[in-house]
């Protein structure tokens, strides 16, 4: 069983899935319209929920979001299932590839064999498309990956039913309906005003208050934690920055693409503009991220680097709020 399937690498895996599937059905929707229109870009902070033993900081929305949320937008149907028994999920799976029909799968990272160890982390939210069986062997399209790969029905056994945070529990998805074309003009604005006001919402939780509650934070964890504690926790924010389902840094990148497209669709000469400035906030992104980084690893030549750190946090929620409530206006 081998599906006819394109694979294209995208910069993360949820957009990719989303954008490969949208191409393998007739569609050709580019990843940064996925990304723009299921409104993926956020900043959480859950302090209540621990991953790798510190709290989770999240640059996008929970898993499956995006597809959801673009689905919706575009007048597409989508089926998920989950599953108790790896066999019904793996019985499951090949009737899907039986019907030539490809699907998405939401796995663990840490026992993917293709993966190099040092991004082997315990992290249940990646994405993949299986297009393929050949004999015991599935053909894997995993999106951020150059080529396709392969998995052994043990292997993919495994990281479908990794356990922790996010158990994916065999969590296959597929789109099952499509509108005749699909209205972008109207899925954009939606996608917009959803990320705006998610980023700017008056709770400690998400957005750039949470920005905020994260920057204040670091300047306790040194007196609170101690240092290695604290070290850890700041490794923590980096590692979800950078590492992480492509990071802060990597999704400012992929919205400011997604607002250049934007105003091409929608005609709009003000996006490009805000896409450059997005770019211009992800590049300080990434100079928090290595600031941050020398911190943790006892090379910053800063007196008083936490506080240094939290300044730079501190004056990206500044940026973004300004950002985020002139685009609120723009669109």
């Amino acid at each position: 069983m081998q599906i006819d399937f394109t694979h294209k690498q995208s910069a993360h895996c949820e957009n990719g899935v989303v954008s490969n599937l949208m191409r393998h059905n007739g569609f050709e929707v580019s990843e940064p319209m996925v990304f723009g229109i299921g409104s993926g870009l956020l900043f959480s902070y859950l302090p209540f929920l621990k991953v790798n033993y510190a709290p989770v900081f999240t640059y996008r929305v929970m898993p499956g979001l995006i597809f959801n949320r673009f689905a919706k937008r575009v007048g597409i149907k989508v089926k998920r299932e989950k599953f108790k028994s790896p066999g019904d999920a793996q019985a499951r799976l090949d009737l899907n590839l039986a019907n030539n029909n490809p699907v998405g799968l939401q796995v663990g990272v840490f026992q993917l064999p293709y993966f190099p160890e040092e991004y082997r982390f315990h992290f249940n939210a990646h994405n993949m498309v299986v297009y393929g069986k050949a004999g015991n062997t599935y053909l894997i399209s995993d999106p951020v990956m150059e080529d396709v790969t392969t998995l052994t029905d043990k292997e993919l056994e495994k990281v479908r039913f990794a356990k922790g945070a996010f158990a994916p529990k065999g969590h296959m998805y597929y789109p099952i309906a499509f509108p005749k074309s699909l209205d972008l003009e109207k899925a954009i604005v939606k996608g917009i005003k959803h990320t705006c006001r998610d980023m700017i919402a008056p709770v400690p939780i998400v957005g750039v208050r949470a920005m905020r509650w994260v920057a204040k934070n670091i300047r306790k964890w040194p007196q609170k934690l101690g240092t290695k504690k604290a070290n850890h926790y700041l490794g923590q924010i980096v590692r979800m920055q950078e590492e992480i389902g492509t990071g802060g840094g990597g999704f400012r990148y992929i919205y400011a693409a997604f607002l250049q497209e934007a105003g091409k669709v929608l005609k709009n000469e003000k996006l490009p503009e805000f896409s450059k400035e997005m770019t211009e906030i992800g590049d300080q992104w990434r100079d928090f991220a290595l600031e941050a980084s020398r911190v943790y690893k006892n090379r910053s030549v800063q007196t008083d680097a936490y506080n240094k750190v939290a300044d730079q946090l501190m004056d990206l929620a500044q940026k973004e709020e300004i950002f985020f409530k002139a685009l609120r206006k723009a669109i």
